[in-house]
C-alpha cells in the first residue's frame, strides 16, 4: 500500500464544492516526509544502458511535484536491462523507494538492490547475491517499494539492477525497451559521524545540495550495457 498515489485524488473527494481550485500543495508534506532528495549526488549518479545519455540521471532529479510528468523517460538500450547507481551526500537507512513506470509490458519486473557496492556492471550484477530484489507491481501509479531496514541501515551508495520487464511473460521474445519516469528514495539521513536526521520537504533541484502502490521484495543485479548484447 502506497500513501504515495496521489493522495489528493482521495483528499478532494472529503472537500466540498469550493475546493475544485485546489493545487495539491497540501500534498507536499506527508508525501515527501522522509524524502533523501535533498541527500543524493545527483551528477554521480550513473545509468548503463539507457537510450538517451542522461536520463537515467533526469528522472532521479525530478521533484515529487514533478513524478507525473511524462518527460524525461529513462528507457532501456540494447534490451530491457538497466543499472542506476545513486550515491548519497552521507550515510542513509533507506525506508522505501518510489517508483513510477507504467502499465505496459516495459515496467520493470525484477528489480535487484545492492548496498555499498562500487563499479556494478552487467556481469557483476548477475553474479553478486543482491542485497533484496523488489517486485514491482505493472502500474502507471507511484510505487512505494518498501526495503528491509535492517539490510540498508548504513548506505551511502544504492545500485538498482533492472533485469527484466513484464515482456518476459508474454510467451514470445519479450519487450526489449525498460521504461521507467520517476525515481524516489525515502529514509533516514546522517552526516557521516552524526545522529540520523528525518528529512520532512523536498528542495527544488539544486546541483549543490544534491539526491503507490508496492508488492514483493526480493533481490538486484548490475553492469555497463544490457544482458543481450555485451553483458
Amino acid at each position: 500500500m502506497s500513501h504515495c498515489r496521489d493522495e489528493h485524488d482521495h483528499h478532494d473527494h472529503h472537500h466540498g464544492h469550493d475546493d475544485h481550485g485546489h493545487d495539491h500543495s497540501d500534498d507536499i508534506t506527508p508525501a515527501l516526509q522522509f524524502s533523501l532528495y535533498q541527500h543524493i549526488k545527483f551528477d554521480q549518479v550513473e545509468t548503463m544502458n539507457e537510450a538517451v545519455p542522461g536520463s537515467g540521471k533526469a528522472i532521479v532529479k525530478k521533484t515529487w511535484a514533478e513524478r507525473l510528468e511524462p518527460e524525461p523517460e529513462l528507457a532501456s538500450d540494447d534490451d530491457e536491462q538497466i543499472i542506476i547507481n545513486v550515491p548519497f551526500t552521507g550515510q542513509v537507512k533507506l525506508h522505501s523507494i518510489l517508483l513510477r513506470t507504467s502499465g505496459s509490458r516495459s515496467a520493470p519486473r525484477t528489480v535487484k538492490l545492492f548496498a555499498n557496492r562500487e563499479h556494478v556492471d552487467f556481469e557483476t550484477a548477475g553474479e553478486l547475491a543482491a542485497t533484496q530484489t523488489l517486485e514491482p507491481a505493472r502500474t502507471s501509479e507511484v510505487q512505494e517499494l518498501p526495503v528491509r531496514r535492517a539490510l540498508f541501515g548504513k548506505v551511502q551508495r544504492l545500485t538498482l539492477f533492472v533485469e527484466d520487464n513484464y515482456g518476459a511473460e508474454e510467451g514470445d521474445e519479450g519487450e526489449e525497451t525498460t521504461r521507467i519516469s520517476y525515481l524516489g528514495f525515502k529514509g533516514e539521513w546522517m552526516q557521516l559521524g552524526r545522529a540520523p536526521a528525518q528529512i520532512l520537504y523536498e528542495a527544488a533541484p539544486n546541483p549543490n545540495d544534491h539526491a503507490v502502490k508496492g508488492t514483493s521484495m526480493n533481490q538486484i543485479g548490475s553492469g555497463i550495457r544490457g544482458r543481450g548484447k555485451g553483458a
